[in-house]
């Protein structure tokens, strides 16, 4: 029977499928492509086949729109020892071809993938082309896509968003990191993908990406344009400075914004960026969890000040605060310390490496230690000049810190004698340190 390219929908197929489950029902083969049939359509083809498995070999359903669960339903069907069917077609030719390139490379199925993960693989033209004719069928269903280290150029930027934008409405999370060829045309792309309504994408991962202030214009403007479903934005070791992190800064202020982990590390922001984020979060404090500013070396008074400021606010309820090499002082470190104390409830994780606030910050850091309030499960201190840790074990012997304190790093500070009797306490701890022997 060949019902191909006939405007059938779920209920024609509902009919047909009333045929298909009696007993006395001997079709062969049955062709639907392009016949609007959705998931309710598959899986109303998936009750007859299994209830009358045995004489159907040829299903084609090229074309149609099988929802999240339809291709995996008809596809266990094959697994029934009383079902006949021998062609099962979902694809046609180009996305088909498509699909056995991935399955050459990742040994499964992408029909049946929720996350493909393509890292370090060099596709080059041909393979970008094939994925993206896979990408762009409604049988490719993905949530996470992960092309990290592909060696993706602009070019080929522009053929994948362009698949994206044809099939938009699954994916959730796509990461192109360490594709340094990207370009103005493939930001460009990308951004006009992301202001695309059906396209509900959560996290969204650009390291390394040789991004622009430019291109952090265009890419923010877009986020701007559909702020409501991103959750998590890594745009770190690019070169965006206070530029692009201003225009950042209009996505962060909008209320529909609800973005929960920020990364911004090694972005050559200075006192200004870091005082732009931290205004534009004021005003939208409640739904970050985790920020990293780490590797921006140019951290002044006046950036640590209003850091603080935003750390103090009741409703900001951050979980996971970087800022490894900040050029953060110990005079900076007693203004954060101080913010912390205010409001230490929520913070499970820091990290100050490769800050030199010395003795006097980690005495400061002890005050927020001791507070019953802190639940610090990760604090990172490595190559901080520290020389006595004095404080911090009579902090963690005489309070509750070690109930939460998971991991302690004080690699790379050269500390004296005060360095056994920490160790010793945390001996017979859960907490594993990380200490220069």
């Amino acid at each position: 029977m060949n019902l191909n390219n006939s405007r059938l929908l779920d209920s024609g197929v509902k009919e047909i499928c009333e045929g298909l489950k009696n007993p006395v029902c001997e079709l062969k083969i049955l062709k639907l492509s392009d016949c609007s049939i959705s998931e309710e359509g598959y899986k109303a083809l998936s009750s007859a086949l299994r209830s009358n498995p045995s004489h159907l070999i040829e299903l084609d359903l090229t074309g149609n729109d099988p929802g999240p669960s339809g291709v995996k339903q008809l596809s266990d069907l094959l697994q029934d020892p009383n079902c006949q069917l021998k062609t099962l077609r979902f694809l046609g030719p180009v996305a088909d071809e498509g699909c056995q390139y991935v399955t050459g490379i990742v040994g499964k199925n992408p029909l049946l993938l929720r996350e493909l993960d393509l890292s370090e693989h060099e596709l080059g033209d041909t393979g970008v082309n094939q994925i993206s004719a896979l990408l762009q069928d409604k049988h490719c269903t993905l949530n996470t896509l992960i092309l990290w280290r592909c060696s993706i150029t602009e070019k080929q930027c522009l053929i994948l968003t362009s698949a994206l934008k044809s099939n938009p409405s699954h994916l959730r999370e796509l990461i192109l990191s360490e594709n340094e060829l990207l370009g103005d045309s493939g930001v460009k792309n990308l951004s006009d993908l992301l202001m695309n309504t059906q396209f509900k994408l959560e996290k969204l991962d650009l390291c390394d990406c040789s991004i622009t202030e430019k291109q952090c214009l265009i890419l923010t403007s877009a986020l701007k344009s559909n702020p409501s479903h991103l959750r998590e934005l890594k745009l770190s070791r690019n070169q965006i400075k206070n530029t692009g992190v201003n225009h950042l800064c209009d996505v962060l202020k909008d209320s529909h914004c609800k973005l929960e982990r920020l990364r911004l590390s090694d972005c050559e922001m200075t006192d200004e960026g870091f005082s732009a984020v931290t205004s534009a979060l004021k005003s939208n404090p409640s739904h970050l969890r985790e920020l990293n500013l780490s590797w921006n070396k140019l951290l002044g008074d006046s950036g640590v000040k209003n850091l603080s400021d935003l750390l103090m606010n009741t409703q900001f309820k951050l979980e996971k605060l970087h800022l490894s090499y900040c050029s953060i002082t110990e005079k900076q470190c007693l203004i954060l310390t101080s913010a912390l104390k205010s409001n230490p409830s929520h913070l499970r994780e820091l990290n100050l490496s490769w800050n030199q606030i010395k003795n006097t910050g980690v005495n400061h850091l002890c005050d927020v230690l001791k507070d019953s309030r802190c639940k610090l499960e990760r604090l990172s201190l490595y190559d901080c000049g520290i020389t006595d840790v004095s404080s911090l074990t009579q902090s963690l012997t005489n309070t509750k810190a070690l109930q939460f304190l998971k991991q302690l790093d004080l690699s790379d500070n050269k500390i004296g004698e005060s360095k056994q009797k920490l160790i010793d306490v945390l001996r017979d701890s859960n907490c594993k340190l990380r200490v220069d022997r």
